[in-house]
């Protein structure tokens, strides 16, 4: 069935849509400050986390995206609290948190009275079975770190790449970096939605870090990121679509596949250009 005539026949395909669109703008506008200050593995532990959120929530009868809201956020706060009092310990905290999280999601989950359970789909995503009430959830979030971003555009830059030279100019580095911590926690619940939480980091990085090999500018990464982005979930979708395949796991082969292929090809570019 072809996909972009079904678009019109399915309101659960254009859902998807959707939720990809919002996904790409998510991870474009937080995947460069993730690159850049390299902290992958922070996000991961965030990531990881709301899997306890969600399970609580969903054993309490109550939606599993607020408990991953909620989750998301503490564990951002904890994590980065951590990372500035005692960095030393930030490795430790943070693998605690992933499967302290984890646990506790797996142990709400499985004894939620009734559970019909589908804790795969929380681990690599459900894109085709986003409600409409989340939608626009998740459409709240993405226009919310898109304000912040916009107010905040040249504190977050500067943390980015000196947090030293960024505190001489007077800016509240741990402020900051607390704020951009809890706006990674918000894309890692929009992007949870799309693809699942074990698979989170890599769109969450792949695409800003395909658009780094092309551009220095921050803003140019993040514009090109989203393009990226919007290419990897709607092309997934629409093969997964095509060939019943699960969609999360084939946005991110194709993402990890468009990487791969970049990273490969540069290098070999440049030894034929140099003979």
């Amino acid at each position: 069935m072809d996909f972009l005539a079904s678009l019109a026949d399915y309101a659960f395909l254009r859902n998807a849509l959707f939720g990809g669109l919002l996904a790409s703008a998510a991870c474009g506008l937080m995947g460069p400050y993730v690159v850049v200050r390299r902290i992958g593995y922070v996000a991961g532990g965030i990531a990881h986390s709301v899997l306890g959120g969600m399970g609580l929530a969903y054993f309490l009868g109550g939606s599993p995206i607020w408990g991953a809201l909620a989750a998301a956020l503490a564990a951002a706060m904890i994590i980065g609290w951590v990372s500035l009092r005692a960095s030393e310990q930030e490795d430790t905290l943070i693998g605690a948190v992933w499967a302290v999280g984890m646990a506790v999601g797996i142990m709400f989950i499985t004894q939620t009275p009734g559970y019909n359970a589908d804790l795969m789909s929380y681990l690599f995503g459900s894109i085709l079975l986003i409600p409409d009430r989340d939608l626009w959830l998740l459409a709240s979030l993405v226009g919310l770190m898109g304000l912040v971003v916009a107010l905040f555009y040249k504190q977050f830059l500067a943390i980015a790449f000196d947090p030293e030279f960024a505190r001489i100019r007077g800016v509240r580095v741990e402020l900051m970096y607390l704020l951009l911590l809890c706006l990674i926690a918000l894309t890692v619940v929009v992007l949870v939605q799309v693809v699942g939480l074990v698979l989170v980091i890599a769109l969450l990085t792949l695409p800003a870090a395909l658009a780094a090999r092309f551009v220095r500018s921050l803003f140019a990464m993040m514009v090109i990121a989203t393009i990226l982005g919007v290419i990897f979930t709607t092309s997934g979708l629409a093969v997964s679509f095509q060939r019943d395949l699960p969609a999360g796991a084939t946005i991110i082969l194709i993402a990890g596949s468009a990487y791969f292929i970049v990273s490969l090809a540069g290098p070999l570019t440049r030894r034929i250009g140099s003979r």
